[in-house]
């Protein structure tokens, strides 16, 4: 099936599941939460004092990405106080192809300390043809069997390059056909948008995997520069979809950079949030 954008397919895909949408999301609270690389010039600077400033902006959650892998369980355990003080959550991380292979255990370890639920492979890295995809869906199942015995699972997180086609084969569908369904696609709704994807479609075909979203947005001008909101993602069709046929667990606001210091930029991104969502 095509997953070509318009906005005719986005309205048409989405119309019978923002109806369940209305019922699911008066019923179920799904917290909205920060990808720190948004503000990564500020975590790098003082770790604590960001996560507290985005807590008091009402985020929900956070998810840390690679360089949290440098962490001592002690650091991670004063990490892990921290968000108990503050009432928030980090039921994820960004990792590389290390937390998957010789640094497994240690990545295990971590984020069972801050009480995560998915160890998510923000990259695979140089991948070489669509058989090289396959070994990625094979590393993916072979560490998620290892996660699940302590209480965790792996997932994978997109980028552009997983939307474009290799002799036919859509890379993130091979990985989406070739791993274990307890396994999260996490989707980055900025990259699936910008290579001319539609991320309605993509939720829908893939029921109970899309458990976190990326709330990235994007347009023509201005990239990924563009605030939440601001973009040309059809935010509320696919919230629809999200949250009655994706299973969404959490939502995540990333910006890669902004016209705005970086702790402006995420406040604005959560008010424009709560505008759009409700």
């Amino acid at each position: 099936m095509s997953l070509t954008l318009s906005r005719r397919s986005f309205v048409a895909a989405a119309l019978p599941a923002f109806t369940a949408w209305k019922l699911v999301a008066a019923e179920k609270h799904i917290p909205i939460g920060l990808e720190l690389y948004s503000v990564r010039d500020e975590l790098k600077k003082d770790l604590t004092g960001t996560v507290d400033g985005v807590a008091k902006m009402g985020y929900e959650c956070v998810e840390f990405f690679a360089p949290y892998f440098q962490w001592t369980p002690d650091y991670a355990k004063q990490v892990r106080k921290q968000l108990d003080d503050l009432k928030i959550r980090c039921y994820s991380t960004h990792n590389n192809m290390e937390s998957f292979g010789a640094g497994m255990e240690h990545a295990m370890e971590l984020n069972n300390i801050l009480g995560t639920k998915y160890i998510v492979l923000a990259s695979a890295g140089k991948v070489t043809g669509i058989d090289g995809w396959k070994q990625v869906a094979e590393t993916l199942n072979k560490a998620n069997e290892k996660m699940s015995a302590s209480g965790l699972h792996a997932g994978y997180h997109n980028h552009a390059v997983e939307w474009k086609p290799i002799d036919g084969q859509m890379p993130l569908r091979v990985l989406a056909d070739n791993t274990d369904k307890s396994i999260m696609l996490q989707l980055d709704v900025g990259t699936c948008v910008e290579t001319g994807n539609n991320p309605v479609e993509w939720i829908n075909n893939h029921p109970g995997r899309i458990r976190s979203l990326h709330l990235k947005d994007w347009s023509p001008d201005k990239g990924y520069r563009v605030l939440f909101g601001q973009g040309v993602v059809p935010w509320k069709e696919v919230f629809a979809a999200a949250e009655s046929k994706g299973g969404v667990e959490y939502y995540l606001i990333e910006q890669e950079g902004s016209d705005l210091p970086e702790m402006e930029t995420v406040d604005r991104c959560l008010i424009a949030f709560r505008e759009i969502h409700g």
